[in-house]
């Protein structure tokens, strides 16, 4: 067995979470920022956005350990990303929601029964191999992928609106907790059923906090949504760089 210290990823926070949801947040309201005042299409967004993904994804490869800028960065333009993917087929192609959602469930259940062929093990506590970043992360982009399209279906397709299908979200979050704390629910399943969860909790969140009131949303608008949540993210990475609070590595 490795070190701690070398696991690629950080350690399950609450910090972690906080985070993880502010980027997905940043992911919906982002693309749609990006999507719209450069007049770039959807499918030139796409292309951009994912060339600085992959960009970012080799300075995470390279990095000896866990670094949370670097983490972190790929995160959100994973949901970034992620998003335009969705968006692409529902917006471009036409392809339902419900078939979308249930397109990514397939993919991602194939990328976790590969993985666990391979690995043995579907658990981020020990994420210090090429092979198992490299799932790690495939296993990340479908998450967001699949998120968006159940987050739009619920919220939008289904019309329950952006805040009440955060609170929906958001309930089944704390439900799996409570499954995990008092009822043994296996720790690994727990994560990833919490992490997919999360996507569309922040989707909605952004959502709300950004689309017209005719709409059901607040309108700040997504510029103002994103640069208040890109700051956040900025200084909850900061705050944990320096202090390590969510690093293997305390050294």
């Amino acid at each position: 067995m490795k070190p701690s210290y070398l696991n690629k990823v950080p350690e399950i926070t609450l910090y972690f979470w906080i985070i993880k949801i502010l980027c997905t947040t940043v992911g919906e309201t982002g693309a749609d920022f990006l999507n719209t005042q450069f007049n770039l299409g959807l499918t030139g967004t796409t292309l951009i956005m994912s060339m600085l993904l992959a960009l970012a994804l080799v300075f995470q490869f390279i990095s000896q350990r866990y670094r949370p800028p670097a983490y972190w960065l790929a995160v959100v333009l994973l949901s970034v990303v992620g998003t335009l993917i969705t968006d692409n087929l529902t917006d471009n192609l036409n392809i339902p929601l419900e078939l979308t959602s249930g397109i990514f469930a397939v993919i991602l259940g194939v990328v976790f029964a590969v993985w666990y062929k391979y690995e043995r093990t579907l658990s981020i506590h020990s994420i210090y191999s090429v092979r198992r970043e490299a799932f790690y992360w495939l296993a990340i982009l479908f998450t967001f992928a699949l998120g968006t399209a159940v987050g739009d279906l619920i919220a939008e397709a289904f019309g329950i609106g952006y805040l009440l299908s955060a609170l929906i979200f958001a309930c089944i979050i704390a439900l799996v907790y409570v499954a995990f704390r008092y009822f043994k629910l296996n720790a690994v399943l727990a994560f990833w059923i919490a992490y997919v969860v999360t996507r569309p909790l922040g989707a909605s969140l952004g959502d709300y906090l950004s689309q017209a009131k005719s709409d059901g949303g607040l309108e700040l608008g997504t510029t103002i949504t994103s640069v208040l949540f890109l700051v956040a993210i900025l200084s909850t990475v900061v705050y944990l760089t320096v202090t390590k609070k969510d690093s293997y590595d305390k050294e």
